[in-house]
């Protein structure tokens, strides 16, 4: 188990996500098959704030999960090694999820997954963002790393 932080090069080799899709910036933290933060830093120049609302922009609560879900890849693929050469890791369920305060431009999401189960390519996440110590969102959900 080894602590472990990743600029944003080392996350896009990790996962295919890119602009405007990728949601994390960095990882700040990690420990292999255990738990990983990363760090999503919201600006007005987000494009989801566009139409989410532009009197009043709000960051989507389905991609603050999302977040989660990405940062949640990262540890899948970083606790793998050469074993992830291939594969992709997909969202499988959601569960538990709730928003406790909105996230706007100038907030830093602090991104925490913690694996709570792996059996065989099916790994269960419970996950938790906050902003200046104060959690915004959680929610527990599910991933599956397969074959591309």
């Amino acid at each position: 188990m080894t602590e472990t932080t990743l600029d944003i090069a080392a996350i896009m080799r990790a996962i295919p996500h890119r602009y405007p899709f990728l949601l994390v910036d960095r990882v700040v933290e990690m420990n292999h098959d255990n738990y990983c933060v990363g760090i999503k830093n919201v600006t007005i120049n987000d494009q989801f704030f566009q139409g989410h609302f532009p009197a009043e922009p709000v960051m989507p609560g389905v991609l603050i999960v999302e977040a989660m879900a990405q940062t949640s890849a990262v540890l899948v693929v970083e606790t793998l090694g050469p074993e992830s050469q291939g594969k992709l890791v997909y969202f499988m369920s959601i569960d538990s999820a709730k928003f406790r305060r909105p996230v706007v431009p100038g907030d830093q999401l602090r991104i925490k997954v913690t694996k709570v189960q792996r059996r065989m390519s099916v790994w269960k996440f419970s996950g938790e963002a906050t902003v200046d110590g104060r959690v915004v969102a959680e929610a527990t959900f599910a991933a599956m790393i397969r074959d591309r």
